[in-house]
């Protein structure tokens, strides 16, 4: 039978993956910059990946319980690390289509953007850490 609880699980994935292989994608461009392909790769993946940022958090704060103990102070730190992910990566998504579409995009403004998609990739990976840490640790949702 289908649990609403199973959303957020099914969710989080997709930002993790796609956030981190966009930034690194962003960064190959850097080293190759011939390649348009690999800043155009970073784009749709830095969209498909905030896009999901925001599925995952909207999934977890609808549908999944609040924790208490040392499981809830994970929670809590697994929330905050999302919440950062999801705002670093909209503000990274809107100022790189601002850039864009204002053909700024060789400004230095360009390194903001870069730095906000780091941070992110950084942020996720975290996230994704804490998430694993109540599966495996405290076998939430197990």
């Amino acid at each position: 039978m289908f649990n609403t609880s199973h959303l957020h699980p099914m969710f989080v994935h997709f930002p993790i993956g796609l956030i981190v292989v966009g930034f690194l994608a962003d960064f190959m461009s850097l080293i190759f910059k011939k390649e348009q392909c690999l800043s155009k790769a970073g784009l749709y993946l830095m969209v498909l990946g905030t896009l999901g940022a925001i599925a995952a958090v909207l999934t977890g704060e609808f549908f999944t319980k609040e924790l208490v103990g040392e499981a809830g102070n994970v929670q809590k730190t697994h929330e905050l690390f999302a919440i950062i992910t999801m705002y670093t990566m909209i503000v990274a998504v809107l100022v790189r289509f601002f850039l864009k579409y204002t053909n700024k995009e060789v400004s230095k403004l360009k390194w903001v953007v870069f730095a906000l998609y780091g941070i992110g990739a950084i942020s996720v990976s975290v996230t994704g850490f804490f998430g694993g840490t109540m599966v495996y640790k405290f076998l939430i949702g197990i």
